[in-house]
Order: C-alpha cells, then sequence, then structure tokens
C-alpha cells in the first residue's frame, strides 16, 4: 500500500514502538503500546477514520497481537533462582 491515511501511518507507528519494546523486552511499554493501539482503533472506528478494508487489516494486527501478550509482563516472569 503506497498511500497510507493519517490515521493508518499513526496506527503504524504504535505498532513498530510495540515491536521495539518487545524485541527489548520491555513487557511494561509493549503492553501500553498494545492499550495505545486498542484505543486508537477503537476511536478511529467510531469517527470513521479507516476504510473497511483497512480497518479489517488493524483488528486482524489488534488479535494476533493481543494473543502474543497474553501472560506477557514482568510479574508472571518466574525468577531463574526458583
Amino acid at each position: 500500500m503506497f498511500f497510507k491515511t493519517k490515521a493508518e501511518k499513526k496506527l503504524d507507528e504504535i505498532i513498530t514502538g510495540i515491536d521495539m519494546n518487545m524485541s527489548n523486552n520491555y513487557k511494561d511499554n509493549a503492553q501500553s503500546g498494545l492499550r495505545d493501539l486498542e484505543k486508537a482503533l477503537v476511536e478511529m472506528k467510531e469517527n470513521g477514520e479507516l476504510k473497511e478494508k483497512a480497518l479489517g487489516r488493524y483488528e486482524g494486527i489488534l488479535k494476533e497481537y493481543q494473543e502474543k501478550m497474553k501472560g506477557y509482563s514482568h510479574k508472571d516472569q518466574k525468577p531463574y533462582w526458583t
């Protein structure tokens, strides 16, 4: 896709941030990014800022991250000494 809307660019920025935080093992920041993505997507859907095709694509991406990040936090991590 060559021409992305302002809304799509914003969602892509959030996704890039989530990916960077996950790759650096910044679990709390990644979870925060996931919440930001979900909130932005809901707002854009309500305001009609995304076309149907783009909306479906980003909803799929959101679902993937929600599945990937179940139990993805420092509090769920087992210390190596136990």
